[in-house]
């Protein structure tokens, strides 16, 4: 794993600590690391709400059957990846 270092102002690390001293989080490490992943989930949900918006705005196309199988196999494919890289 690589490291990071960050430079906080003190009433940010205080934050940070009082999220520590929660008991939620094991360390500054931690607290960073799940708001990273929680920021990589809002930035993409925006971009699948962008792309569902451009398809509404696409003439209407009709998908067979087997193209519907593929977009779910492919989506719990990558769903399944996905939880598999996260620690």
């Amino acid at each position: 794993m690589e490291s990071m270092n960050i430079s906080l102002p003190e009433p940010l690390k205080h934050f940070v600590d009082g999220q520590i001293a929660t008991g939620r989080y094991s360390s500054a490490s931690e607290y960073v690391r799940e708001l990273i992943r929680a920021d990589e989930k809002r930035k993409a949900q925006e971009q699948l709400e962008a792309l569902l918006l451009e398809g509404l705005q696409d003439p209407v196309t009709e998908l067979s059957d087997a193209e519907w199988k593929a977009i779910r196999e492919d989506a719990l494919a990558r769903v399944q990846a996905r939880g598999k890289t996260r620690p």
